[in-house]
């Protein structure tokens, strides 16, 4: 196979070769994942002229970047002052991160466009410092988890530099087998909501889609993805895409690094930041909880090495007869539906993930231009006809009407979010009509991840709505920021919250299953005065569910780790209107919009009920075989 990997470059070399310009000065041509990338001792020309990489890139049919040659590097420190010296007065750098592996130097700055403004010239300074100077946003205010990936990339880079060039290998190398069969393995998140995980197996490939656990779950067997029965060697997995962040599609990554797992993981580069967040606050929970965590952070670094960024829309080669495009789920920040293309596009599937195919606040709407599918995997969590949310407009005036029914009275109420997407949303939503007077103004308190949370999404806007992407871009705004919320940073400042005004608190988890959240609702439940608000979906078998149910009792853990029996003594509502995913409309006139139409549905991630009724809506609606399967089940589809 080696050998073969060997015949595969040197062809693409002897192609890149004879295309290049003599002025290119380029050195050689390697392997860096899913790249090609070209070392030249002359960047400056090919930074300047672009026609001649994208003339490489339409006769190779694959992805090139170009690397400054390694002798031209100047060290680190000569470096870093050459770059400091050359921004400009009125800029500052958040950061300067040189990853020794791509020979980068990451610039981080509040407003790029200032920056580049101003003079500073990427291209003139890639040249000077022999490492290719690349402008990033910076969050507005410091991002923990942004930093840990930095450092899990600047720890044992010559490893990461040679899981590189395998990874290269296993993708570039000739196809070994002449089959065309594709087929498709339901490991979790089939007819149940939580740990999301698929399996799609060609005579060539073997890859993952999503890899979560199941919040309500209380065994392994049903927590966790169902690998054992698929009988997988992690050594067989030519990668791992995951769709976002939330733990019910990512939380079981650090057990694949765990136990040796040595691939790719494919997704954006905010479900990169947004997965270290959640993943390290679960092994944070676990420890303040007095439990072992599953994972250590040793597990979620190395994942951070073995993750590989794209962008929404480029076409990539994730393996020999497989490539992969990423592109917007509308479902929280860096959301994507995953669509791959096998076989040198002889059969296409779309995974959406969880999606939103509707207007938000936050994100726009999903995306549904795909030039062909033959099968499509779709979620159905609103997969029931009676699961039609009501319009934004209506959302929003109930849930001011609810908040200010309890807030007129003098009671609190407390808002269990997601620290990714929902909570979000809910701050844009309470600062726009505290702002026009519609709500009653009082103090919002806000603890848990949604800080860290926040930080990250002003880093990113170009994935956020036109709207929040134009207030932070040209305006310089933090639309996460506001009069009205008071950050609540150490448990020893949750008096204020707690005191006897009227006020909302918003704290994780969602759905009641640990996390700052728990404190608050031991005060805030046993008085009929106050308020539970949810606005996010609620698994089966959380506590949040339950309450949701009609619990009139909820064990909790008091410090000490003694189980506490509280009354649910107050008002409990659900706001709908709010959720990332696609009500039952939303999702039908998803599928009503591909065209050409698909051949085939399966349905995923909702409850039993809703996933063979929406099976069921679609077969009849679109005359297309459409399946609800269980969990560890196979579907050939080719």
């Amino acid at each position: 196979m080696i050998r073969k990997a060997e015949e595969r470059v040197s062809e693409i070399t002897k192609t890149i070769l004879e295309g290049m310009p003599r002025e290119a000065m380029v050195e050689r041509v390697k392997y860096e994942g899913p790249r090609i990338a070209i070392h030249t001792k002359n960047p400056a020309y090919l930074l300047s002229n672009n026609f001649i990489i994208a003339d490489i890139v339409n006769m190779v049919k694959k992805r090139i970047v170009v690397r400054v040659d390694k002798s031209l590097r100047k060290p680190v420190e000569e470096a870093r002052k050459l770059i400091l010296n050359s921004i400009p007065e009125g800029v500052e750098a958040s950061l300067i991160f040189f990853d020794k592996v791509l020979g980068e130097a990451i610039v981080e700055v509040k407003d790029p466009r200032a920056l580049l403004s101003k003079g500073f010239d990427p291209i003139k300074l890639t040249a000077e410092t022999g490492w290719k100077v690349v402008v990033k946003r910076a969050p507005q205010t410091r991002s923990s988890s942004m930093q840990l990936i930095y450092r899990a990339l600047s720890e044992n880079f010559e490893a990461r530099r040679k899981s590189l060039e395998e990874i290269g290998e296993r993708i570039f190398r000739e196809r070994l087998l002449e089959g065309e069969e594709i087929t498709v393995l339901s490991l979790g998140g089939f007819k149940q909501v939580g740990r999301s995980a698929i399996l799609v197996t060609t005579a060539e490939s073997k890859i993952l889609l999503d890899c979560g656990i199941h919040p309500g779950a209380r065994n392994p067997i049903d927590m966790y993805p169902r690998l054992d029965w698929a009988n997988l060697s992690l050594d067989e997995l030519d990668a791992v895409i995951i769709s976002h962040a939330h733990l019910d599609h990512s939380g079981f990554l650090p057990f694949l690094f765990k136990y040796g797992y040595k691939g790719p993981v494919y997704c954006t580069e905010p479900t990169l930041s947004l997965t270290v967040l959640l993943l390290t606050d679960m092994i944070r929970i676990a420890q303040a909880e007095g439990r072992e965590p599953p994972f250590d952070m040793r597990d979620v670094m190395e994942f951070v090495r073995h993750c590989i960024t794209l962008p929404y829309s480029m076409v990539t080669d994730i393996s020999p007869d497989v490539k992969l495009v990423l592109n917007n789920a509308g479902h929280i920040l860096g959301s994507a539906s995953i669509h791959l293309h096998i076989g040198e596009g002889k059969y296409n599937i779309i995974y959406t993930g969880d999606f939103k195919f509707g207007r938000t606040l936050l994100l726009k709407s999903a995306n549904t231009n795909y030039i062909r599918a033959e099968t499509l995997i779709i979620e159905s969590t609103y997969g029931s006809r009676s699961d039609v949310m009501p319009s934004r407009e209506e959302a929003e005036r109930r849930l001011v009407e609810t908040l200010n029914q309890t807030l007129n009275e003098g009671g609190k109420v407390l808002i269990p979010v997601p620290a990714v997407g929902r909570a979000q949303e809910i701050m844009l939503v309470l600062d726009k009509y505290m702002r026009s007077g519609e709500l009653v103004e009082v103090p919002v308190f806000i603890e848990g991840m949604l800080s860290e949370a926040n930080a990250i999404h002003t880093a990113y806007p170009e994935y956020l709505s036109n709207e929040l992407r134009r207030r932070i871009v040209e305006g310089g705004e933090n639309p996460f920021a506001s009069e009205y919320f008071t950050t609540i940073d150490h448990p020893s400042k949750r008096d204020e919250a707690l005191g006897e005004e009227p006020a909302i608190i918003m704290a994780t988890s969602g759905m009641l299953e640990g996390g700052p959240v728990m404190e608050y609702l031991k005060h805030i439940a046993p008085d009929e005065k106050n308020k539970i608000v949810f606005v996010s979906y609620q698994v089966s078998g959380t506590l949040g569910r339950r309450i949701l149910d009609g619990a009139s009792q909820a064990s909790v853990m008091d410090e000490g780790g003694k189980i506490r029996i509280i009354d649910i003594k107050s008002k409990v509502e659900r706001v709908e209107g709010f959720s990332g995913h696609s009500d039952y409309n939303q999702l039908i006139s998803f599928v009503a919009r591909l065209r050409p139409k698909v051949r085939r549905v399966i349905v995923n991630h909702g409850e039993r009920k809703k996933a063979e009724e929406l099976a069921s809506s679609i077969s009849r609606l679109f005359r297309i075989p459409a399946l609800a399967p269980n969990v560890c089940e196979a579907v050939r589809l080719y």
